[in-house]
């Protein structure tokens, strides 16, 4: 499909979902999002849902400003996948012993590692400038310097909620790895402490929601927050690319008789701010559930547990502000889908995958999910599908 516009305060609303199906809570927040004067456009995804603040699956491009809830606490949140030399012929009968190893090399949930990971001691990891990237953490905020120890730890660990490790087959049989993590506590902590800064600030005090209250650019606040948020979007790159090592080492440990090959790896952000230029204007463009779908960017977007996830590639769209959606997207809280399924309805809707089928992970389900295939077919001018992925193996914290 094409846009949609929908009117908004400031800006035109321009809406890749069918408006009528998108919850009234979300399309008040987008009105909300719409009055902000620094406001220079807006695109929404088909993967629109509620938010905190801003709206999950929104692309607010402003002019000298940024607001830090929009970005959210999960700073640098996004994808990593990588294609394998291995085949769904190499795959045992029973992967549980695959997870395992998975598990065991990559903490999930609140785990962290007992010592910090040693990036030189990973064969497959190529992101360099270590001691440069952990220098930079003396300059962040005061109020997380405690936190270093922890941040170390954290670093290659999963996290919970919709954070997940996947093995999938593309439709050729190829096998492909791919994981979904942030900035783990230290982005949280940091980007609260911003948020509660921005919320104090005089020129916030008559926006409609305090959620969306604004840095300056040309500030000392603005530049503490940049600062800080750019770091973070580096430790969530670094942490992402440490589990990918992790996980490719699980798979050579797993298959010893193989001369396991990886391609490049893919990574892209969706909780992120980048500097780019529309309509001769230099912006501050923030992607909340969105990742960057520039012309000839390579992407991924997943389904949930138990469906489709897509490689994609950019058509480089202006409108959406060469965007696209960063997945599905819920149709309902994690509440609502404890409310509506059970274990057993996660144990059908998961059939054939190896992962946790339990009480803990129902928020999780299929079902609490928009269908991926629409969402895809909503977006035909914004990527072009790569490859096609089925999971096998997911494990989540």
């Amino acid at each position: 499909m094409t846009y949609t516009e929908v009117p908004g305060d400031r800006v035109p609303i321009r809406m890749w979902a069918d408006p009528a199906t998108v919850e009234s809570e979300a399309l008040q927040q987008l009105r909300n999002i719409s009055t902000l004067p620094w406001l220079h456009g807006l695109a929404v995804m088909p993967d629109v849902h509620l938010g905190k603040g801003a709206t999950v699956g929104s692309v607010i491009a402003m002019k000298d400003a940024v607001c830090p809830a929009a970005v959210g606490v999960d700073i640098g949140c996004g994808m990593s996948a990588v294609k394998t030399s291995l085949t769904a012929r190499d795959l045992p009968d029973d992967l549980s012993r695959l997870r395992s190893r998975i598990e065991r090399l990559i903490p999930v949930g609140r785990g962290l590692h007992e010592e910090p990971v040693d990036p030189g001691t990973l064969r497959d990891l190529t992101i360099g400038g270590w001691d440069r990237f952990w220098q930079g953490f003396d300059g962040v905020a005061p109020e997380v310097m405690a936190r270093r120890e922890r941040a170390l730890q954290q670093m290659g660990t999963l996290g919970g909620g919709n954070h997940y490790v996947e093995l999938l087959l593309d439709t050729s049989g190829s096998v492909w790895l791919t994981l979904h993590s942030g900035s783990r506590n230290i982005g949280k902590e940091l980007a609260e402490h911003h948020m509660t800064v921005a919320r104090n600030l005089s020129h916030n005090q008559g926006v409609v929601d305090r959620d969306l209250a604004v840095f300056m650019s040309g500030t000392r606040e603005m530049d503490a927050y940049r600062s800080d948020l750019y770091w973070a979007q580096d430790y969530a790159k670094r942490n992402r690319a440490v589990m990918m090592a992790l996980f490719q080492q699980a798979l050579r440990d797993e298959f010893p008789r193989i001369e396991v090959g990886f391609d490049q790896v893919i990574s892209c952000h969706h909780n992120y701010v980048a500097e780019e230029r529309y309509d001769g204007v230099d912006l501050l463009v923030t992607r909340k559930g969105a990742i960057r779908a520039g012309a000839g960017d390579l992407g991924i977007i997943p389904g949930s547990m138990g469906t489709s996830s897509y490689i994609v590639r950019g058509l480089g769209n202006p409108v959406s502000f060469n965007s696209a959606s960063h997945g599905a997207g819920r149709k309902m809280s994690r509440t609502a889908a404890k409310r509506r399924f059970s274990v057993r309805d996660l144990e059908e809707q998961t059939r054939g995958v190896e992962c946790r089928k339990d009480a803990g992970v129902v928020d999780e389900i299929p079902g609490a999910y928009k269908n991926i295939e629409k969402v895809m077919e909503q977006q035909r001018d914004l990527v072009e599908v790569v490859a096609q992925l089925k999971q096998v193996v997911c494990v989540k914290g």
